[in-house]
């Protein structure tokens, strides 16, 4: 006895309607479909790594080059150099390092170049010592550590004396204005030899200033 199974309604002879995600393992590979991203664009999706190698573009200054300077250029800017050297040396407000501006600075300069300090010889003690460390002399070598003591003592209380001397002078002459980094400054200034000093001392060792 034959039983019959009724069609489906959407079926048709011969075949079987396959889901689109039913489709046979053995199909070509091509047969697969393509995501919206790349239907729409018309080309595969670049991998990251591809986009960013692509953005990466060699910067080119968009100034021209600078015209090559001519002998004459060359000649103005060292005497423009040479002018300036010398207006800091005299002191001249516009010529001078933004460190070296202001009136309680310019009065720190001439506090420290009135007198004559130990700290002044700084560097020459100092070259005396590195001569003296490479020196084979055992007698000479035992005095180094108690010189090098010695110096930094004396500078320590030479920077104590200039930043309370300092202080009251610019009190005096110049009230409210500020001392900060001044003290600094100062001892700087001192241990320079003073031939050797920027901008160059305007008063003589034991002037009243």
């Amino acid at each position: 006895m034959r039983v019959f199974r009724r069609r489906s309604a959407g079926a048709t002879d011969g075949t079987a309607q396959d889901s689109p995600g039913a489709q046979s393992p053995d199909g070509p590979a091509d047969a697969k479909q393509p995501r919206p991203a790349e239907a729409a664009k018309g080309r595969p999706t670049p991998k990251r790594s591809e986009a960013e190698r692509g953005r990466r573009q060699p910067i080119t200054g968009s100034r021209a080059a600078p015209a090559p300077r001519t002998p004459e250029d060359k000649t103005k800017a060292k005497a423009e150099r040479s002018r300036k050297y010398e207006a800091m040396r005299r002191g001249e407000a516009w010529a001078l390092n933004p460190r070296d501006r202001g009136p309680v600075r310019a009065l720190a300069r001439d506090y420290v170049d009135s007198k004559r300090r130990v700290s002044e010889y700084y560097m020459y003690i100092l070259l005396i010592l590195v001569v003296a460390v490479f020196s084979r002399n055992k007698a000479i070598q035992t005095y180094i550590s108690p010189m090098i003591l010695v110096l930094v003592f004396i500078i320590i209380i030479d920077a104590q004396l200039i930043r309370r001397s300092l202080r009251k002078l610019v009190a005096e002459r110049l009230p409210g204005e500020s001392t900060r980094g001044l003290t600094m400054y100062a001892v700087f200034r001192a241990l320079q030899i003073r031939r050797f000093r920027m901008p160059a001392p305007r008063v003589q060792p034991g002037a009243k200033i």
